[in-house]
C-alpha cells in the first residue's frame, strides 16, 4: 500500500482518544488514524456491481415483504424515540442499507 502525506484538523477530544488508544496498543497514532480513515472510506464507497449474496427459498412468498415492514416499523419507532429524547442523529449503519454502498438484497 502506498502511503501519501496529508494534513487533517482533529478535535482535541478525538486526538486525546487516539493518543490513549495508540499508547494502550503500542502502535503509532498514525496507525489508529489510518485505520479510521480506511473505515470511513469503505463506509462511503459505492460499489460498481451488487454484492453476490446467497439466497434461499423459504416457501413463503410474503416473507420478504413482512421482514421489510418489520424492519421499517422498528427503524421508524427508533427514530421517533430518539426525536422524543431530543436526539436527532441516526445511529448505526451510517444511513445506508445493505452495508456496502447501499445495495439492498
Amino acid at each position: 500500500m502506498g502511503l501519501k502525506r496529508t494534513t487533517v484538523y482533529v478535535e482535541e477530544q478525538d486526538l486525546a482518544v487516539i493518543k490513549e488508544a495508540a499508547a494502550r496498543r503500542g502502535v503509532p497514532e498514525a496507525e489508529i488514524i489510518r485505520r479510521g480513515i480506511h473505515l470511513a472510506a469503505m463506509g462511503e464507497r459505492r460499489w460498481e456491481e451488487p454484492l453476490d449474496m446467497p439466497t434461499f427459498d423459504s416457501g413463503d412468498p410474503t416473507l420478504a415483504n413482512r421482514v421489510r415492514e418489520i424492519l421499517y416499523d422498528d427503524s421508524r419507532a427508533s427514530e421517533e424515540s430518539h426525536e422524543a429524547d431530543g436526539d436527532h442523529e441516526t445511529h448505526g449503519g451510517h444511513g445506508q442499507r445493505g452495508g456496502h454502498g447501499g445495495h439492498a438484497a
